[in-house]
């Protein structure tokens, strides 16, 4: 009989999943693993992550309470709101964009202090030698990084800098190859003198530089000033398990609240059409909360755990209705991003979640470096009333909130998704088919799903469903007054999901999504 597989990776592009697994089969770590992909996902996925965005890790050992790192960039020094005078609003395009430091490799660099603890590591030329060879070789152009730049076009092909993500000016075409030389050339620095440098080295001096040209308020003094934050897990103890995801400024209390409401009100369902209502119910009351209280951590009215309480929970499930949807809209938020999971043959496992804000960021590619910086602080509001007001050093509201489970049957999921609003929304889908109604992980994830609220370049805030799920439960979801629409099945509108489950007796197995280019492994440690 073979022997069970003990490590998994999943990621939403097979090539970034397959670096994973060969850090893995290497004996690498979980974290070890998971920065190579960020950096293979960083060249592949150009579009939706990068080294000038952000991210957000948990990482779980074995017995141990999960960890999390906090590396998203706060606003600036000189991101004022005299600097924005005479604007309306933050521009979402260009060099005003780009007013929140990038945090990803900071993180990174934080995540693997962690793993030296847990043995002597690899060297970093090893992690990131797959991705430097990616960019110098060339990629291959997917569906989505066509749809991004289609989608991109008239915004971001005037900048010459922009030029490496177009083909003698135009628009990328699925199939093509694309070379991002210089990418590769930053990459073969940071492993060769470490990752540090982007924030106090030579990269630091030639990114605030370009920046400064390109009109961000981003300055030399914002790099060496900026680190990643070890944070403390938000949780929430249900039936099924005891789950984990991140504090402000992400949207993690929003995710943890939906399976929370959804543990108090499965019972009242007996059909397919039933679970996604009541899903749909709870993450209304989830979304209320998360617009009322997500903010910088500094700036939060309460603690947020407080909202995972039994008395605030049961509260809003009072608003929960089996026949009836609670009107809508509330304000919804958009985003863009990647999320892999990993297990490593101890049994340690990884959640994280890297993005740029919209496709391509701000659109600002630093010239001297190949990094295209992130538009994250057009989450800042300029209205003084606003808990999202701007402020030099303050966090804006993140979507991206990469999850965790112990469950109570023993078992250890790492799962997430891409897709802004509708990150919360997938992993409850997700989670609810697979824990509550045994589902397959991976039946689970490729089912029709649904999204609630705006999305990209989308003013309406209705129910958007694919047309596969309509088909099932669409009338009953009309006739309790859901506002809806039904959209293309296996759509990327509804974010590439993916998980690791690792089981008691240590296998593990994994999932990604069809609405991706992404692949799950599992393999043995060599």
């Amino acid at each position: 009989m073979s022997e069970k597989h003990n490590i998994a990776f999943t990621a939403p592009h097979f090539a970034a999943s397959q670096v994973g697994l060969d850090i893995l089969e290497k004996g690498g770590t979980a974290i070890e693993a998971m920065v190579a992909a960020a950096a293979s996902i960083a060249v592949e996925y150009p579009h939706m992550n990068g080294l000038g965005g952000d991210g957000f890790w948990l990482i779980s050992e074995p017995g141990k309470a999960p960890v999390g790192i906090d590396a998203s960039g706060v606003a600036a020094k000189g991101a004022t709101p005299d600097f924005y005078a005479g604007e309306t609003a933050i521009p979402s395009r260009g060099g005003k964009a780009a007013l929140t430091m990038a945090g990803a490799v900071a993180g990174w660099q934080a995540a693997l202090e962690i793993s030296k603890e847990w043995q002597a590591p690899l060297p970093l030329r090893t992690l990131l030698d797959t991705a430097i060879s990616q960019a110098n070789w060339g990629i291959e152009v997917t569906q989505s990084l066509t749809d991004a730049s289609n989608k991109t076009f008239n915004d971001l092909a005037s900048d010459e800098h922009f030029s490496q993500f177009l083909i003698k000016g135009q628009a990328l075409k699925k199939g093509k190859i694309v070379k991002l030389t210089m990418l590769s050339k930053t990459l073969a620095h940071l492993a060769e003198v470490g990752l540090n440098d982007f924030y106090h080295g030579e990269l630091a001096q030639k990114l605030s530089h370009d920046l400064e040209a390109a009109g961000s308020p981003i300055r030399l003094e914002d790099f060496h000033n900026y680190e990643a934050k070890i944070v403390t897990p938000l949780s929430v103890d249900t039936s099924k398990g005891k789950i984990y995801n991140l504090p402000a400024p992400t949207q993690g209390v929003a995710s943890l609240i939906i399976l929370a409401l959804y543990d108090r009100v499965a019972h009242l369902g007996t059909s397919d059409a039933d679970m996604v209502h009541l899903l749909i119910e709870c993450t209304k009351q989830a979304f209320i909360a998360r617009n009322a209280y997500v903010t910088d951590p500094s700036r939060t009215p309460v603690d947020l755990q407080s909202l995972l309480s039994d008395d605030v929970l049961d509260d809003m499930t009072k608003h929960i209705k089996l026949d009836t949807a609670q009107p809508w809209p509330h304000v919804a938020k958009p985003g863009d991003t990647i999320w892999m999971g990993c297990c490593d043959s101890e049994g340690r496992m990884v959640s994280y979640i890297q993005s740029l804000y919209w496709e391509f960021g701000s659109g600002v590619v630093s010239p001297q470096t190949g990094i295209v910086w992130n538009n994250r602080g057009t989450s800042f509001s300029l209205d003084p009333n606003s808990n999202q007001y701007l402020s030099p050093g303050m966090k804006p509201f993140h979507t991206l909130n990469p999850a965790f489970v112990e469950l109570a049957d023993g078992r250890r999921m790492s799962y997430g998704t891409m897709g802004g609003e509708g990150q919360p929304q997938t992993q409850a889908a997700l989670f609810a088919r697979h824990v509550y109604h045994n589902q397959p992980i991976d039946k689970a994830i490729s089912l029709g799903r649904w999204l609630l609220g705006r999305t990209w370049g989308d003013e309406s805030h209705n129910l958007k469903a694919e047309r596969d799920l309509v088909e099932y439960v669409g009338e009953s979801l009309v006739a309790r007054g859901h506002d809806m629409v039904t959209v293309d099945p296996c759509n990327e509108l509804m974010g590439h999901a993916g998980a690791i489950i690792r089981e008691t007796d240590g296998a593990v197995s994994g999932a990604s999504d069809p609405r991706s280019d992404g692949k799950a492994y599992t393999g043995r440690k060599k």
